[in-house]
């Protein structure tokens, strides 16, 4: 009887802490993310105080090691993130989206637990170690098809990057084809229709919030990406349309300057700052747009 009573007050006090501590720790995390979007903004400022804001934006130019005349244009690094998340997600999502519609609707139950975590083991492969496969196997193999690709390019990094993402597409896909009610698919079938006209007509349509929030999810990774577009992409910023040459994307800048290649109070580490911030705005709005695109068809379907 005692110690049923002890047991009971341990139970009790339990109970009681455990939502004080999933408070601290929802607080922490909240705290952690505030912590980072201000050090952003605040030195961020500080970059435009000594870098006119529309020379930043619209310049197109980014010379920021040029020790006569610094320019910092930052859509070079834009158009050199695009161009890789661009081919990234051309390889990504058509790829990801058949092995979501084989998984959810073709695959058997033995076939799909044997596949899907195969796959999935994609997405825990270190970056860096994708880096090395796209810069010495990927880009000396795209050499003997494409004349005069360079060395460092945007065709290599973002083929890797699209296979990265593969997983994160195809494996959030087939949860939201997954998801679709039976008795949909019954009811499509009864009426005459194939299995893949059943996939593309009817499950496609019912799971597309789903499958756009896994597109946007994998956007969001193939914009952030570093190590992978930090070996094979270059480092030369350039405001062009070629993918066969060597460029530098916003995550590759940060890093080429995180390793020690500007003194702390310079222009050049502050431009860190402001580069992280630009693509802290790019992620914020593509997600914004994803979630209201995602309401809308799902009031719709």
């Amino acid at each position: 009887m005692i110690e049923q009573t002890k047991n009971k007050g341990f139970k009790n006090i339990v109970e009681k802490m455990m939502p004080k501590l999933l408070f601290l720790t929802a607080f922490i995390s909240v705290l952690v993310t505030v912590g980072i979007v201000f050090t952003l903004i605040f030195e961020t400022f500080e970059f435009f105080r000594r870098v006119p804001f529309f020379d930043y934006i619209f310049g197109t130019e980014w010379l920021p090691f040029s020790g006569s005349s610094p320019t910092y244009g930052v859509l070079p690094l834009i158009i050199g993130t695009l161009k890789v998340t661009g081919i990234a997600m051309i390889v990504a999502v058509p790829l990801g989206l058949a092995a979501a519609i084989y998984l959810s609707e073709y695959a058997s139950e033995r076939v799909r637990k044997t596949i899907k975590p195969v796959l999935e083991v994609l997405a825990g492969v270190p970056t860096i170690v994708y880096g090395f496969f796209a810069l010495t196997f990927v880009t000396p193999l795209l050499q003997e098809i494409i004349p005069g690709l360079k060395i460092f390019n945007a065709i290599s990094p973002g083929i890797v990057v699209g296979i990265m993402i593969l997983p994160t597409i195809a494996s959030l896909s087939e949860d939201a084809m997954s998801s679709v009610p039976n008795s949909m698919r019954e009811g499509a079938l009864a009426l005459g229709s194939t299995k893949l006209e059943v996939a593309l007509k009817v499950v496609l349509p019912a799971a597309l919030s789903g499958i756009l929030a896994s597109v946007v999810l994998g956007i969001s990774r193939a914009i952030g990406e570093t190590m992978i577009v930090s070996l094979a992409g270059g480092a030369t910023p350039k405001f062009d349309g070629q993918i066969t040459d060597s460029i530098q994307t916003m995550t590759a800048y940060i890093v080429q300057v995180s390793t020690g290649d500007a003194g702390y109070g310079t222009t050049i580490y502050y431009s860190i700052y402001a580069v992280g911030f630009t693509l802290f705005v790019f992620t914020l709005i593509m997600n914004l747009l994803a979630g209201f695109i995602s309401k809308k068809f799902r009031e719709e379907y």
